[in-house]
């Protein structure tokens, strides 16, 4: 547009509506106007013109993607909510649920308190990519709104600037690219390079300057030429000079290339009718002009996923330069330029909304596996980084067999191919073939590789696969799987702690399982299922015994006077009780106390003092009748503990374990191992010297490579 921007008129949007046929959709975008402008008045932008300018603008950047008509309305009234005295009730009343809920998405995303190195960019990136799920409009009407803002930077102090440009850079100009909206991409990229970058920004647009004559008369030369090559054979067409922006220019310096070395300053653009036209006029152009090596990409065959189509050829052309070249029809010129919104232009009013939804949910790829991050465990660290390395950084794009797009981040391997094909067909990978040949899951892809995944139904991911993915969709896959596998372990040692505690203290297995008595426990508990019982016994949280005295309570007798302690001789010399010479004391067998251990006593009823350590959840039910002690200087020869060993192999690996444990002068009374597919998990019996002892032996069983964790077991 070569009017100013702070003399736009409403007139300039109808202006531009052409391509709306219904004459109710211009009467709602009036209307609209009218609001806004009302609840506007009197407000000003800090760049000084009144605020009303600045929804027009973005109203008439829309027009320029030929967004359709709620968009135009919801652009107008973008800022009403936030800055008038307007609500959704109203919103709503006025112009309809669709209108309020853009304007109330973009509204949202407009009051994250943006920050490229802080924990709000996990939280902006959760709602922006919540926000895409729900209407992609609402990311385009903001993209529109950041683009005016740019436009008018100049208006801020220098920090909020270099503040609003380094968002941009990272932020916004991203989800542009990835929307296909070359138009708005690179206007932004360029607008945040000339206040992130001044000096740098300002002398390559004076190079570009000093060298405009000489680049537009050879560029003028090249077009007369391959004009006339296409009139000889009837080709209808248009050719434009294409312009390289500072930004590709900026990136291109920064990898180290000098200014005369970037031979794609000179670029043409041949815009024709058909897709057949588009490889005709290619073989006609490479008939006279030499054609670089490895230069040629064939976007029509292969379309980017952000539907980005054309025919791109580098060849030495008039006076031996060199002359980047795309070929493309009108209508995927359409698409290179203004992105999915361009679709508005060529299909039915009834379609398109629908159409261009759905289009977007096909190709945010990015957008829709980092949206589940939000879902899951991950610390800021990793967040920032998922969203960094998937969708701001480059990506990859390979094939399926039958000829889909997969994106995927670089360096992404086989099995991140798997995992983004479907979470089963990750699961039960065993090989992979890319382009014919066999290849290993930690192979590289590369653009453009056609990938064939072999699956097997019994087979299921290994620990390592982790060490092995790029991208944090699978990662987070493989690891939920062994969080799963490692939950079933829980529930079924929980089970037999339960049943062996019954059998211990002599209840009946069968009357305990009622479903009236289940039901008594479980909401003593506040737990949903038998499993979740399971679940909290065998993790630790809650002792079977505990589990048990909620239905068969001891009868005990409240001594409140004072503690009542049998004076019974002490069967061990390796326990202290606080102030007393000769008592009877036991070892817990429910945490299974050694040597070194912080310890408290418990004073049974007639069998002396029972030493637990002072972790044992069951301390939480002797309150009232524990007492102090400690470790003499005299050891027992050894001391009896329990362990869990997660190993991250099927194989056996008992006899590695028993030896080890042997070279460490530990016994083994006895191991229980439990399959889980792809993992063996082993319950060991250990006698071992004191509490030094113990962690050494724990220490030296996770250094082995088979083994991923061990955890000291309490009942």
């Amino acid at each position: 547009m070569s009017k100013k921007l702070d003399t736009i008129t409403i007139d300039d949007i109808l202006n531009q509506l052409t391509y709306l046929k219904e004459e109710e959709e211009i009467k709602k975008i009036k209307e609209a106007y009218l609001f806004a402008h009302e609840k506007h008045l009197g407000q000003k932008r800090k760049s000084g013109e009144d605020y009303i300018i600045h929804p027009l603008n973005v109203a008439l950047i829309l027009t320029e993607i030929y967004a359709d008509s709620e968009s135009i309305e919801a652009a107008l009234l973008h800022d009403v909510l936030e800055d008038c005295d307007v609500d959704l009730t109203e919103m709503e009343e006025k112009f309809g649920s669709t209108v309020m809920h853009l304007v109330d998405g973009v509204t949202k995303i407009g009051q994250i308190n943006f920050s490229t190195d802080s924990d709000y960019l996990i939280e902006y990136y959760k709602k922006i990519i919540v926000g895409m799920s729900e209407d992609v409009r609402v990311i385009i009407i903001k993209l529109a709104d950041r683009l005016h803002n740019m436009r008018t930077l100049w208006a801020l102090p220098v920090e909020k600037q270099k503040k609003k440009a380094k968002e941009t850079e990272e932020i916004f100009a991203p989800l542009a690219h990835h929307l296909g909206i070359h138009r708005i991409k690179s206007e932004l990229e360029d607008l945040s390079l000339r206040y992130l970058k001044p000096t740098v920004f300002y002398d390559i647009a004076e190079k570009l300057n000093k060298t405009k004559v000489e680049r537009d008369k050879t560029v003028g030369d090249m077009m007369n030429e391959v004009g006339e090559l296409l009139n000889l054979h009837h080709i209808n067409h248009e050719i434009k000079g294409r312009a390289k922006s500072i930004y590709s220019i900026y990136n291109k310096l920064d990898k180290g290339k000098k200014f005369s070395d970037i031979y794609d300053l000179l670029a043409l653009r041949i815009l024709v009718d058909t897709e057949q036209e588009c490889y005709l006029a290619l073989g006609i152009i490479h008939s006279k002009f030499r054609p670089l090596p490895k230069r040629f990409k064939d976007y029509i065959a292969m379309p980017k996923p952000n539907m980005y189509q054309s025919l791109h050829t580098t060849v030495f052309g008039v006076d031996g330069y060199l002359f980047e070249i795309q070929i493309r029809t009108y209508a995927m010129n359409e698409v290179a330029e203004n992105g999915i919104a361009s679709h508005w232009a060529y299909k039915e009013k009834k379609d398109a909304s629908r159409m261009m939804q759905n289009t977007t949910e096909q190709k945010l790829q990015f957008f829709k596996s980092i949206m589940e991050l939000s879902q899951d465990k991950m610390s800021s660290e990793d967040f920032v980084k998922s969203v960094k390395d998937e969708v701001l950084n480059n990506n990859i794009y390979v094939f399926t067999p039958k000829g889909d797009i997969i994106e995927l981040p670089s360096g992404s391997t086989p099995l991140d191919f798997a995992y983004r094909v479907h979470t089963r067909v990750g699961e039960t990978t065993v090989g992979a073939i890319v382009n014919g040949s066999i290849v290993p899951l930690d192979y590289e892809l590369k653009n453009n590789d056609i990938v064939k995944i072999n699956t097997n139904k019994n087979a299921h991911p290994s620990k390592e696969w982790l060490n092995i993915v790029k991208s944090t969709q699978a990662r987070n896959k493989i690891r939920s799987f062994f969080t799963k596998s490692e939950k079933e372990v829980f529930i079924e040692r929980g089970r037999d702690l339960l049943e062996k505690e019954l059998r211990k203290m002599k209840y009946s297995i069968t009357e305990f399982m009622k479903e009236e008595n289940i039901k008594v426990v479980l909401d003593t508990l506040k737990l949903s299922t038998i499993e979740d019982l399971y679940l909290e016994i065998g993790n630790g949280h809650h002792s079977p015994k505990s589990v048990i005295h909620i239905l068969y309570k001891e009868e005990e007798k409240e001594e409140k006077e004072e503690k009542k302690i049998p004076k019974l001789e002490n069967t061990t010399s390796d326990i202290i009780v606080s102030g007393i010479d000769k008592i009877k004391v036991n070892l817990a067998s429910c945490c299974d106390p050694v040597y070194g251990d912080d310890i408290v006593g418990f004073i049974t009823k007639g069998n002396g003092i029972s030493i637990h350590r002072s972790s044992c959840q069951n301390l939480a039910m002797m309150a009232d009748r524990l007492i102090e002690v400690s470790w003499s200087d005299k050891k027992e020869s050894k001391y009896g503990c329990d362990l869990v060993v997660y190993s991250n192999t099927s194989d056996n690996k008992l006899t590695d374990i028993t030896i080890l444990a042997s070279k460490l002068d530990v016994n083994l009374s006895g191991v229980k191992m439990i399959s889980r597919g792809n993992n063996t998990v082993y319950e060991m019996q250990c006698f071992v010297k004191d509490l030094p002892h113990l962690q050494k032996l724990m220490k030296e069983l996770e250094k082995e490579s088979y083994i991923k964790s061990v955890e000291r077991l309490m009942r």
